[in-house]
This record gives structure tokens, sequence and C-alpha cells, in this order.
């Protein structure tokens, strides 16, 4: 049997019991970039969401034994390391790494963000003497770096600084600073990499999660190495990773949320099912124009579907038919999918959200007493809003109309977002129908069924 070539990185780090860091973080990230990840566990931790509670450390002889059985198999492309948390398993680690010679980041893991020394002073004086020579890459946070070199970091140009001092003492070829760490409305990555500084900018993430970020931050740059990038391409690859991965967290637990690995791929997985779910229930509209033809709304009708909630941000994340569905002497019409295509629908979408985040969807159609009765009888909850009831000043403010009205029938239905909201229209304002659901497909099918079985 012929085996081809899959890139493989490695791990050497402890377990982390709730999966935002450590060895669980890593294979999740390694995976999103297409790495076959293995793993060398050099500490089972129970944590949480709010700290630490126990670590249990494996042998030393351990640790090395798992590195020399996967090299020995599998063949290493890249590794990292993260938490090592004694001097014993340091050597063990630096002991083994020294027979091979495949690129090697280095997270030390010795401060945490609070300031607390994680590494006791003879293990930190192990790490420098045996494992950073060893390492391709170190990447740090800011008293990490203060640490190693010696010097207090206060803005670029002492983390500029501390890179050089630490790429020199250490015998480094490159040390990253990682994003994060400094003040300011950016948020800068500084790369030392022989002689040479490189800055990787991107705008400070406001609201963010944070917790696991470098970890997943120096995985990503292993997976990358193991693809066979350089390191200035690898650290530009992570950079833009862990931006989406922070932005769109994950806000578990109560205390500090977890970055999220997985959106580098599910982001765009989402968006292409979500355009392939919109042009299926299109299709459907079209194919039984003669069912839905009556009931397009004069100004025309439409069909959202938005990004899993946990994902939208805004209207550009909500995908609608650009000009509507239309009625025409020869039929109907429709123009193409787009994101952000409508305003009023991606608003009653993201209000609804708030109530349930299952909703994904919403249609709307021309009202007509025929058309509420047939969607009852479907099994469907049904309220009704009186829109000349809207305040004047919801009239007054952009987009606040149909929120208004979705947090009206979310009342009247015992706090719960209904599947079909209607109104008998206003002065200026077409009666309408609309219909919210799980997925642009879904509300179709759903419609269909209700004008075929239950429509005089």
């Amino acid at each position: 049997m012929v085996r081809k070539h899959v890139p493989v990185a490695l791990s050497i780090a402890g377990s982390d019991s709730i999966g935002g860091s450590g060895i669980e973080v890593d294979l999740k990230t390694f995976a999103v970039f297409g790495v076959h990840g293995t793993v060398a566990i050099t500490s089972v931790v129970a944590q949480n969401t709010m700290g630490v509670y126990n670590v249990y450390d494996l042998p030393p002889e351990v640790v090395a034994r798992q590195i020399e059985v996967i090299v020995g198999d599998l063949g290493v492309d890249a590794a990292k390391t993260g938490m090592l948390s004694n001097k014993g398993i340091i050597e063990a680690v630096a002991r083994i790494l020294g027979k091979y010679d495949f690129p090697l980041v280095v997270d030390p893991v010795i401060v945490a963000e609070s300031g607390d020394l994680l590494l006791k002073e003879d293990a930190v004086e192990a790490l420098a003497k045996s494992l950073l020579p060893r390492a391709y890459v170190v990447a740090l946070n800011r008293m990490e770096a203060e640490r190693l070199a010696g010097i207090k970091i206060s803005g670029l140009s002492d983390a500029e600084k501390a890179a050089k001092l630490i790429s020199k003492e250490y015998g480094v070829e490159s040390v990253i600073f990682r994003e994060g760490y400094l003040e300011g409305s950016e948020s800068v990555d500084v790369l030392y990499y022989r002689g040479r500084t490189s800055l990787y900018r991107s705008p400070r993430v406001i609201n963010g999660c944070y917790q696991g970020r470098g970890s997943s931050f120096s995985a990503a740059i292993t997976a990358n190495l193991a693809k066979g990038y350089p390191i200035e391409e690898a650290v530009y690859r992570a950079k833009r990773f862990i931006i989406e991965a922070i932005r769109y967290g994950l806000k578990i637990g109560s205390g500090h949320c977890l970055v999220n690995p997985g959106v580098w791929l599910e982001l765009d997985a989402e968006k292409h099912r979500v355009i392939g779910d919109l042009e299926t229930a299109l299709w459907i509209i079209l194919e039984n124009e003669d069912v839905f033809y009556d009931h397009i709304a004069e100004v025309g009708s439409n069909i959202a579907m938005s990004l899993p909630a946990q994902y939208v941000r805004s209207i550009h994340d909500v995908a609608a038919i650009d000009g509507r569905i239309r009625r025409g002497m020869r039929g109907l019409s429709a123009g193409s999918i787009m994101w952000g295509a409508s305003r009023h629908m991606a608003r009653l979408i993201i209000a609804a959200q708030r109530f349930d985040p299952r909703i994904r969807a919403a249609m709307n159609l021309r009202f007509s007493d025929d058309l509420i009765e047939a969607l009852r009888r479907s099994g469907l909850s049904v309220v009704y809003i009186d829109r000349e009831r809207e305040p004047s000043i919801v009239g007054s403010l952009e987009g606040r109309s149909l929120p208004w009205s979705l947090e009206q029938a979310v009342s009247l239905n015992n706090g719960r977002v209904p599947d079909v909201i209607y109104d008998r229209g206003s002065k200026g304002r077409e009666a309408m129908v609309r219909i919210l659901g799980p997925s642009a497909s879904y509300l179709v099918n759903l419609v269909l069924h209700a004008l075929t079985r239950y429509f005089p």
C-alpha cells in the first residue's frame, strides 16, 4: 500500500479538562489547518473557566517515551511545547528532542497573564538552558519576555528590543512577541527572525474571548510549519486565525470565555451552507410559482437566513434575495442571493435570536385570512400584532419597527418566539405575514405544505 504524506504535528503539553488550552486546543488547531495532531501529555490539569484546581504531573520518562514512539512511527514535521511543569519534565523533553531536527515551537508557559509565576526557579533555569537553544521559535507574552530578556516592556520598541535580546542570549532563531499584551487600538505581533523584525498588525478585538489564545496561536504556527510554510508566512496565517478565534470565541462557563479554533473552518462552511439553503428555498418557490404567486407581497417578498447565532454580528451576517421576489406578467422573478441584501429581514432574525438562537430564517408573504388559517391548521403558533399601536418613536427610528413587532409577539406568546407574526397593515404599510424558523428551505417547505393542503 502506498502511503501519502500527511503533515504531522506534535503537542507536548498538559491536558486541560475544559478543552480551552493545552493539548485539547492544540489538537483542534492542528485539525483546522489540515494537519494530523499527536500528543505527549505532560500533566493532567483539573481546570475550568474560573481557575486551576489540581495538577498531576506525569513521570518525565513517560513524557519522553510518548515523544519517542510517535516520532519513530509517524514521523513529526513540527512540534510545540506548552506546559512543562517541572525541571525533570523539561530536561527529559529537551534530551529526547535533541535526537531530532524538526522545527520546535516553544510556548514557555512561565508566567500567567495575572503575573503569577507558573514555574519554579529551577524549572525556569532548565527551560532557558536546555530547551530554548533547541527551539526554532519561541512565542512569549509580555511577562515571559520581560523575564527572559531582563528588561521592562512598555511599548513596541521595547518588545522589539526584548525579542533581539532573547534570540541572542538563548540562541533562538525566531522570537515572537504575542499579540494583545500592549495597550492601544491595534494588536501587534513582533517577529524577530535572523536579524530582521516583522510586525503583524490587526485591529484589537473588543469583547472577544482570550483564554487559550497563547496555546492556539503557537499551535497554528506549528501546524503551518508542519505544512512547509516559512516562519513569516506561518506567523501571518496564525495571526489571521487567532483573531477570528478570539472574535468568535466560545462564551460558555462562568469565568473567562474560550478561543474558538473551529471558527477557521466553520465560518466559511456555514456561509456556504446558508447560500446553498437559500438557493434551494428559492428554487422551490419558483418551481411552485402557481402556488406562491398570489401570496407574494405587493412590495415583493423575501426570504433570509443568517449564520449560526454565535457568529452573527451585523445585518451583513444575514443573506437574502437582492431585489426580493416579485410578481410579473410572466410569473415570479427574483434577484441574486447576497449577504446584507435585506436590512429589514436581517433585523427581524437578529431580534428573534435574542430570545431563541435556533431562529435563523424569516420569510414574508402578503396577508390574507385564508393564509393565516392555513398556517394555523399546519400546527404553527400564530400571533397578531396591531401596527396601529406602534409608538411613533419606534416608527421614526431606522430599523426598529420589525424588532418592536417581534418583542410584542414574544410577549403575547408566553416569552417564546412564535412561528408566524402577522399584521393588517397601517397607514402606508402593506399588511404582512412573517414566518420564522431554523432555515430558509424549512420555511418554504412548511409554507408549501400549508398552501397545498389547507389553503382553500
